[in-house]
C-alpha cells in the first residue's frame, strides 16, 4: 500500500495543472474569453454607419434559459445581409450567474453584425450586475448610427430597492448635450418600460419629459414583459415598442429614413 504523502504530491500536480477543470461558485465573477463586449461593437457600428441616412436595426431580448431559440434567432438573422446592428433589450440570464452571461454572449457573437446588450432585471441578481459590466460594460450607455443617437438605459429600479438613482437622469443629462453637432433624431432604449411594476414609476412623468428633451425623439423600446406590445404610453405620439422573448421566435426590424421609420416583426 502506498504512502499517502507518495499520493499527495501527483494529486497536487494533477490538480495545478488542471485549474480548467475546476468549477467556481456560479456567482464568481471572474471572465473569461471576450470582454467590453458593448464598446467594441460600437465602435464598429459607428464607423458602418457613418454618412449613412438609412439605418436597418433588430431589437430582441429575453434570451434567458432559450438558448436553441437564440442560436435559431442568430442562424434566421445571419441569412439576411440588411441590418445594421442589434440591440440586446436585456435579460441575458436568469438568475444572474456568470457562465449564463458568457453562454449567451458566444451565442449573440456569431451574429454576422455587431450588437449591444442592455442590462435586464434578472442581469441584476446576485453578482450579476459584476458580471453585466465586465462582460457588456457599462449598464447606461449610448452610440451614433448615422445621425441618430441611441440611448441605452438601465430601468430596473426595484432590484436596488429604489435606492439608487434609476432611471439616472444625471447621465441623461449628459447625453443631451454629447455629441449634439453629431445627431438630429435620438431613439431610447431600456428593458423595463413606465408603468411596469419594476419601473420607478414615481419618476415616471419626469423620465417621458426628460427624454422628449432629446432632438426628435421617435420612438422607445423595451422588453421584459414576454410578449409584443405596442403602446403610446403617455399619449404624447412617442411610440414603445416592446420586443418579445425568446421563446416565442420573434424579433422587431427597425427601419429609419430621413421621411420617418417604419417596424416588421419577424417570425422564425
Amino acid at each position: 500500500m502506498k504512502s499517502p504523502k507518495l499520493l499527495f504530491i501527483p494529486l497536487l500536480s494533477l490538480c495545478m495543472s488542471g485549474c480548467d477543470m475546476i468549477d467556481y461558485h456560479p456567482y464568481d465573477s471572474r471572465i473569461s474569453g471576450p470582454t467590453d463586449i458593448n464598446n467594441h461593437n460600437i465602435e464598429k457600428i459607428e464607423a458602418n454607419c457613418k454618412d449613412k441616412t438609412v439605418i436597418r436595426f433588430v431589437t430582441m431580448g429575453d434570451s434567458q434559459r432559450w438558448y436553441d431559440e437564440t442560436v435559431d434567432f442568430v442562424n434566421h438573422l445571419n441569412q439576411r445581409d440588411d441590418i445594421d446592428f442589434v440591440i440586446h433589450g436585456g435579460d441575458f440570464s436568469d438568475f444572474g450567474v456568470t457562465d449564463e452571461f458568457l453562454w449567451q454572449r458566444d451565442i449573440m457573437n456569431k451574429l454576422n453584425v455587431p450588437y449591444v446588450g442592455l442590462i435586464g432585471n434578472h442581469d441584476c441578481i446576485g453578482t450579476g450586475e459584476d458580471t453585466f459590466r465586465a462582460v457588456f460594460g457599462e449598464p447606461n450607455f449610448s452610440f451614433i448610427a448615422g445621425r441618430i443617437k441611441f440611448v441605452c438605459l438601465n430601468t430596473n429600479a426595484i432590484e436596488y430597492d429604489y435606492s439608487r438613482p434609476i432611471p439616472d437622469f444625471d447621465f441623461l443629462a449628459s447625453q443631451l448635450e454629447e455629441r449634439r453637432d453629431e445627431y438630429d433624431c435620438t431613439v431610447v432604449s431600456m428593458h423595463i418600460r413606465p408603468f411596469c411594476f419594476e419601473f420607478n414609476n414615481n419618476v415616471a412623468q419626469v423620465f417621458q419629459y426628460t427624454i422628449r428633451q432629446f432632438p426628435n425623439l421617435m420612438f422607445c423600446t423595451a422588453a421584459h414583459e414576454h410578449h409584443v406590445f405596442e403602446a403610446n404610453l403617455f399619449e404624447d405620439g412617442v411610440m414603445y415598442y416592446m420586443s418579445d422573448c425568446m421563446k416565442n421566435r420573434c424579433y422587431y426590424i427597425f427601419t429609419i429614413t430621413p421621411d420617418g421609420y417604419e417596424r416588421e416583426i419577424a417570425y422564425y
